[in-house]
């Protein structure tokens, strides 16, 4: 994932949430990560068709620790931890799974797990937005088992959910730098509807405090 640095802003030690007092400060660097915003309409998407040897399971809340592994296993060390820092430890990532499944616009129909030879391989989870669309909060493929269409099923297999409880259209969000995944969505029928920036702030302390220089992802 590659940023493009739009902006550079100073800021005051007191308006810095991780300073010491009598600790040297920098400055504050802000990366923006262009992102698209992409959309599809529901009805008349074919059904997943499964490798042999894998199978989806509907979600249920006693597969929340499962959920939760799963997506720590399938964003480590990716650079989307940069812009979601949640999906960058197992603790964050079972924050985000309870925050999504107590949510009154969390979609059960469209949250699955897929089950490999392994064990547990991918994840998806659903929420309402606006209460008339379907919003992919996060999917995500343990790296061991991509490039076997497990991704595009399970995004079916979400897909295909939504369309069950009652929505006609979907949306998700992904980094432009990620044309693998953008390149799937487009092959599914998505269309770019919209490009956002997230603003990503990277802070160090001074070299004369012991650290390096403030960093940017560009």
């Amino acid at each position: 994932m590659v940023a493009e640095r739009l902006d550079w802003r100073t800021i005051q030690e007191k308006e810095h949430p991780a300073y010491s007092p009598g600790e040297p400060m920098h400055a504050l660097a802000i990366a923006y990560y262009k992102r698209y915003k992409m959309e599809i309409d529901l009805a008349g998407l074919p059904a997943p068709s499964w490798p042999e040897g894998f199978r989806c399971l509907a979600w249920h809340e006693q597969l929340l620790e499962d959920h939760t592994q799963t997506l720590a296993q399938a964003f480590e060390g990716s650079p989307d931890t940069i812009v979601f820092p949640s999906l960058g430890s197992v603790t964050g990532c079972r924050g985000l799974m309870q925050e999504i499944a107590r949510r009154k616009a969390f979609i059960p129909e469209a949250t699955w797990l897929v089950l490999g030879p392994d064990g547990p391989c991918g994840t998806v989870q659903a929420l309402r937005e606006r209460g008339v669309i379907g919003a992919i909060q996060n999917i995500g493929i343990v790296p061991r088992w991509r490039r076997r269409g497990l991704a595009r099923n399970l995004l079916l297999q979400s897909l295909r959910g939504m369309y069950a409880s009652g929505l006609g259209r979907a949306m998700l969000e992904v980094t432009a730098t990620n044309e693998t995944a953008v390149g799937l969505y487009l092959r599914m029928g998505f269309r770019r509807s919209k490009v956002v920036y997230k603003a990503v702030p990277a802070f160090t302390l001074t070299p004369e405090a012991g650290s390096a220089h403030p960093v940017l992802y560009v």
